[in-house]
């Protein structure tokens, strides 16, 4: 259904009644509302008509046929700008926060979008995570030229120190290419100053580019076989020349033989006066031990460890969780039965 400018419309879900004002593309308008005194971007699914008179509906016979003859019987498929538009521009894999709106205008949350516009199809892991919780975890294929919702993201949430990890393989003829992991820590203040028009979207957003072109999609500059060495070179990586006396010290090695592969976080396991600690310190006190035990694991290079930190609430899990997922030296971590620990310890692995 088109709305010609001047339309008279009542937003089907709040009831508010405005007037069209401008054509955005096919699929929104804005909107002035007369009462609030103020314009809104709506989806013209969200608008009715209103029949004010006979004057009003022969108004609109008359202007909305005529911006149908200008446009084609049927719209162009969406794809052929977009892959048009990626083989001139391609930005690589990004993500985009696009909003949706209350009735009086404000933002009440942001469809988290997923962006490809390489010739490349990608896989990726996505998990959502906040300052004191886990959000959402989501994995999935990303076709070239395409996009996907992962899901919402509240405005109110934005001041809950949002963090999102994402994982991104290329798919080749020869399987998943590596992977590649990037961080993002939404903070509010920076978040509404990447306001940028998204490719394939075709409509502003809030934008982060997570992955560029250059080096994600090889295509995009024409297809060249590697010779092998520089494959060799682009692979290998140099060993640095240290000095006899520096290298892997007796006291490193003996910290390696000694260190033992599992911790047990249960308070009593950790403190001499367990009693002491207040209820509301015993996580801090937990992850602290936490933090610890895994820098020293990195920096010996063991290669597995187990995190005991039983069933119960799955608070202390969960922390420990969202701790993991943000460090890079850790290939995988899982929390899966274990003939000694049951479920209640998660196996790290380096």
């Amino acid at each position: 259904m088109l709305f010609a400018i001047g339309t008279k419309v009542r937003l089907k879900h709040s009831g508010d009644i405005g007037e069209v004002t401008e054509q955005l593309d096919d699929q929104m308008v804005n909107v002035y509302l007369l009462e609030d005194d103020m314009v809104i971007p709506a989806f013209i699914e969200d608008l009715e008509r209103i029949e004010d008179d006979l004057r009003h509906t022969a108004l609109k016979a008359r202007v909305v046929p005529g911006k149908k003859e200008k446009q084609p019987a049927a719209p162009p498929p969406r794809e052929a700008p977009m892959i048009q538009y990626n083989i001139l521009k391609s930005k690589g894999i990004q993500l985009a926060f696009d909003p949706i709106y209350n009735s009086d205008g404000s933002p009440r949350e942001y469809d988290m979008v997923l962006i490809n516009d390489t010739r490349s199809d990608w896989h990726f892991a996505f998990v959502l995570s906040f300052r004191d919780r886990e959000g959402l975890t989501k994995n999935g294929k990303l076709p070239a030229y395409s996009f996907q919702s992962i899901g919402t993201l509240l405005f109110d949430e934005l001041n809950d120190g949002p963090v999102i990890d994402v994982d991104c393989s290329r798919i080749t003829t020869m399987g998943s290419d590596s992977k590649q992991h990037k961080i993002l820590k939404i903070k509010p203040k920076s978040f509404f100053n990447k306001q940028l028009t998204a490719p394939l979207l075709n409509r502003k957003v809030h934008l982060y580019l997570l992955f560029p072109a250059k080096g994600t999609d090889q295509g995009q500059s024409g297809t060249r076989e590697e010779d092998i060495k520089s494959y060799t070179r682009r692979k290998v990586r140099p060993v640095e020349k240290q000095e006899p006396d520096e290298y892997n010290p007796f006291h490193e090695v003996q910290a390696l033989a000694e260190f033992e592969t599992e911790i047990d976080l249960h308070i009593e396991k950790l403190v001499a006066n367990p009693k002491k600690i207040k209820p509301n310190e015993i996580l801090r006190v937990q992850l602290s031990h936490f933090d610890e035990y895994i820098e020293q694991a990195i920096r010996l290079g063991v290669p597995r460890v187990f995190v005991i930190h039983g069933v119960g609430t799955g608070k202390l899990k969960n922390a420990i969780a969202t701790r993991l997922r943000r460090l890079p030296e850790v290939v995988e971590f899982k929390n899966e039965y274990h003939y000694q620990y049951g479920y209640g310890a998660t196996e790290v692995i380096f």
